[in-house]
């Protein structure tokens, strides 16, 4: 299977206008400049972030953030949100790829701001020390989220791409583990790590700290089996709110729809890229609002892999057969003619040909 040259055409036109939404804050902050006659950049001195900002965000850092994370994780786990679907090998998966990448990806951006980059930037560190705090927050939520936008959305466009995100879809649920289970590669990769440890070196280390303490609270809560975005669609008085919010970040019903399993008009897994934003799906026409939830998740053609061949794949494969993590495997299961598939909740095989060996043992379920 191949991108179609349609598809990678449009892929290609709105990558070159992607360079001008990266460019547009800094444009905007030296046009401010102009105006205003600023100069920051000619003193010796960096900008420090508001001093309200300091002590909030080493608490969102510090407490607050696991604190969060660890309450809603009891909250869906005590209302039984995963009902029976949370097996053992699911459990494996979600805990591994949650707690490993603590000992192994962190330790490599560790590693790459303090020793590759002093090597690929000479002399660079803190020279944007002088961005305003504001313009700073500005330049790394476009940089960091965008960036993170396009490395999404190619891993589902690009067929030779799509395994290393697959363990990200394969759960039949939602929940805020959702937001760390990813193939270890996947995240190794992860484009817009490597550009923000950039960014911090060069002086925007604060901004940096904030947007990202706040994006994983918008991805996790937007992972969430919790629908907390519900009362805005259900209370008229909040429906402008709603309108707002849903265009600008990631909500239940616009990401959880993109981990549906089916395309219906409320599932849209070929869309809805966003992390943060959802606004890169309103810009580029890839999202749908719909303001409902998936009645199931999950990929059609999951075999219930082994956890460490969701995890590790290439590294380790899968030993079921017909699995994209196989050995064999198709890079894409829906490469798969429709004819070869049958659906358990959709079909009732004869029982005289089951004796006769009529059916391949080959499902999604």
């Amino acid at each position: 299977m191949t991108m179609e040259i349609n598809e990678r055409n449009k892929v290609i036109h709105q990558l070159l206008w992607s360079l001008a939404i990266y460019a547009l804050p800094v444009a905007l902050m030296f046009a401010t400049f102009s105006l205003t006659g600023q100069r920051p950049w000619a003193t010796s001195l960096p900008v420090q972030a508001p001093a309200v900002l300091t002590p909030l965000h080493k608490f969102l850092k510090e407490y607050w953030t696991g604190l969060f994370i660890l309450a809603l994780g009891i909250v869906e786990f005590i209302a039984g949100l995963h009902e029976s679907r949370w097996t053992k090998n699911e459990r494996f998966l979600d805990i591994a790829c949650f707690a490993i990448p603590y000992v192994t990806v962190k330790p490599l951006t560790f590693y790459f701001s303090l020793k590759a980059l002093p090597f690929l930037l000479p002399g660079l560190r803190n020279t944007l020390a002088w961005v305003p705090f504001g313009w700073g927050l500005l330049i790394i939520c476009i940089a960091d989220d965008l960036t993170q936008y396009w490395y999404h959305r190619l891993h589902h466009q690009v067929p030779w791409l799509w395994r290393f995100h697959r363990t990200h879809h394969s759960a039949s649920y939602m929940g805020m583990a959702m937001a760390s289970r990813q193939n270890l590669i996947y995240t190794i990769f992860f484009s817009q790590i490597y550009l923000t440890a950039a960014l911090s070196y060069l002086g925007l280390a604060r901004q940096a700290l904030m947007v990202l303490t706040i994006k994983s609270v918008i991805t996790i809560l937007a992972h969430s089996a919790i629908p907390w975005d519900k009362p805005f669609y259900k209370y008229r008085v909040l429906r402008p709110v709603a309108w707002v919010l849903e265009r600008f970040i990631s909500t239940p019903a616009t990401h959880q729809s993109h981990h549906a399993d089916t395309v219906d008009g409320v599932g849209n897994y070929k869309g809805n890229f966003g992390n943060m934003f959802f606004l890169w799906d309103v810009i580029f026409k890839t999202g749908i609002i719909t303001r409902q939830y998936p009645k199931s998740y999950g990929i059609k053609f999951y075999k219930q892999e082994e956890w460490y061949a969701q995890f590790l794949w290439p590294i380790f494969k899968s030993k079921k057969t017909g699995s994209e993590l196989a050995a064999n495997g198709p890079e894409v299961g829906d490469e798969i003619p429709e004819a070869a598939l049958y659906y358990e909740e959709d079909f009732v095989p004869n029982q005289q040909d089951i004796g006769k060996g009529a059916y391949p043992a080959l499902t999604n379920n």
